[in-house]
């Protein structure tokens, strides 16, 4: 059960706290004072989506949070307990904010929670009917969603659906396989040549480089060899600078022999002397294996032209073109074993397709189960509700096959859609070919009082629309009969439902300052009859209006039991 809600820069409100009790809590107020602000709010803190348009203007942040009382709802309590949190007197509080960075925040017993956890949690707790919930019911695939709910199918849907989406992309699969016999000769050709072409080719990861290194030597071997030759000549020559050095040492030989001092100058130019003789004979070496081949040049230039063409045809580097080669013999490979992987697949897709078959079938048994105990539940309530000959039927028709099979579809065997019958002697005809905003209420009522199960807190944000008169009082009658043995919010219109409200609140829009702010007020004895005589004629301070008001809330003061 909500027991309190606090909200805090939401939309027009800046701090708005409000107390509810159990039995029917009803919101009533000027239009457009706030009533389905309220509603909007407290669909925020359990896990609506929202964006930042939602905070009040100059206010950084909005912040909605709950006091929920537990006590007694088993499902409520079992999740608390799988998430490792426990209600403090059988009271838990929620919070969720929304900054203007966009960033959002929420909390159950100040844990730090998903917005899926708390979608999850809500259901459990609460269950909101706003104003687009009549329209979403003309759509057929909120009607299957519903006969889903009330038919307890949402672990087998789940389980469904894992087969259907396998089975989905083991269809696309083998529909790629089966192209035309030639495009898969066509691509085996492509493939074949071009793994022979690299092959034949046979390239190097640092062949290129190695090319090209070689291609700028040969380019410039003129001036290399002559630079060479001439060294060579002026090491090696009779008159060079090794012949040379080595008289010279000779010479410095016999100048230590007579005086050593000159001991450490001759043997540092002896070492000079054998280096350079060394030197001489290393660039002799060069000198000889520089001899050039004439077509060698042509070779590396042709040898390059042709990695060149295939970085064009396969990848922009030899790396890349070998890895080209290795996804080719793959593709290949798979083309040649096309019939085993093909035959694989279609015992994958036989064995999904049989599972998948039997999972919708009994999806389809449990659904034709269902209908008719919604069929007769919606019946019984509508009836009471000013509606005493109509008829409701859920009807279940296979999806249409398009080659003689059974067809699946992602919810399975069936297409659902709601018939009703507004009057007697009319037939059933669609929901959404039928229907009035009063008619539709009213079904949308009976189908979330039937679905709710036992939700302990039901929240309907002007259920009234376009009803009124004697089916006003039924559908009042209704609401305060299901709120016996749990918690009613109803934001009304109507003064025949607000007279039989347990706890009446007036929502109203007021200038402070220079900021418009909705605030709520308790609604006791007077101020409730003046509520209640605006509601009726909208005149709150007439006699004749006042004291039809007091009648009217003695004449609808509700009895329990």
């Amino acid at each position: 059960m909500l027991e309190e809600l606090v909200i805090r820069d939401y939309a027009i409100i800046d701090k708005l706290s409000v107390r509810f009790e159990p039995g029917l809590n009803l919101l009533s107020g000027e239009t457009g004072a706030g009533k389905s602000i309220l509603i909007g709010a407290l669909g925020f803190l359990l896990g609506a989506r929202a964006d930042t348009g939602i905070i009040r203007a100059e206010a950084e942040e909005a912040l909605v949070s709950a006091v929920f009382s537990v006590s007694g709802n088993s499902e409520g309590q079992k999740w608390l307990e799988n998430h490792d949190l426990m209600a403090d007197d059988g009271n838990i509080i929620i919070r969720r904010g929304l900054k203007r960075t966009g960033r959002g925040s929420s909390y159950v017993q100040d844990i730090p929670v998903s917005r899926a956890e708390l979608q999850e949690l809500a259901a459990s707790i609460i269950e909101i009917h706003g104003q687009r919930d009549g329209l979403a019911l003309l759509k057929k695939e909120k009607q299957r969603e519903l006969l889903d709910l009330y038919a307890g199918l949402t672990d087998e849907l789940v389980s469904y659906s894992l087969l259907y989406q396998e089975l989905s992309i083991k269809r696309r699969a083998l529909d790629s396989m089966l192209k035309s016999a030639a495009d898969r000769e066509r691509e085996s050709e492509l493939l074949k040549f071009a793994i022979e072409e690299i092959a034949a080719a046979a390239p190097k990861t640092e062949e290129e480089n190695e090319l090209l290194e070689e291609e700028r030597l040969l380019s410039q071997y003129e001036k290399l060899y002559s630079a060479v030759s001439q060294a060579h000549e002026l090491l090696s020559d009779s008159e060079g600078i090794v012949a040379r050095a080595r008289k010279a040492k000779q010479l410095l030989e016999t100048a230590t022999a007579i005086d050593s001092r000159l001991s450490d100058e001759a043997r540092r130019f002896s070492d000079a002397y054998y280096e350079l003789d060394d030197l001489g004979g290393l660039v002799g070496s060069y000198l000889g294996r520089l001899g050039i081949d004439p077509g060698r040049l042509e070779e590396i230039e042709a040898r390059l032209a042709l990695l060149q063409k295939l970085k064009r045809k396969y990848g922009d580097s030899i790396a890349e073109v070998l890895d080209y080669r290795k996804e080719a013999e793959s593709k290949l490979s798979s083309i040649e074993h096309w019939d085993e992987d093909r035959e694989k697949l279609e015992k994958d897709l036989a064995r999904l397709e049989e599972l998948a078959h039997k999972a919708a079938e009994k999806i389809s048994v449990s659904r034709n189960k269902a209908s008719l105990a919604l069929d007769a539940a919606i019946q019984g309530i509508i009836a009471t509700l000013g509606m005493p000959h109509a008829r409701f039927k859920t009807k279940l028709d296979r999806i249409p096959p398009n080659t003689g099979k059974v067809v699946l579809g992602p919810f399975g065997y069936d297409e659902v859609e709601f018939y009703v019958s507004a009057n007697k002697g009319e037939p059933l005809r669609a929901l959404s070919d039928v229907a009035s905003g009063g008619e539709l209420s009213r079904i949308m009522l009976a189908l979330k009082t039937v679905i709710a199960g036992d939700t302990p807190t039901l929240i309907f944000d002007e259920i009234d629309t376009g009803i009124g008169g004697e089916v006003a009082l039924s559908v009042g009658r209704h609401l305060a009969e299901l709120s016996a043995n749990r918690q009613i919010l109803c934001v009304s219109h109507l003064a025949s439902l607000a007279a039989r409200a347990d706890n009446h609140l007036m929502v109203v829009k007021k200038l402070e300052g220079n900021r418009t702010v909705t605030r709520i007020e308790q609604l006791e004895n007077d101020n409730r009859v003046r509520e209640i005589a605006r509601m009726l004629s909208g005149d709150s301070g007439s006699k004749a209006s006042l004291e039809h008001a007091a009648e009217l809330i003695t004449k609808l003061k509700r009895t329990r039991g």
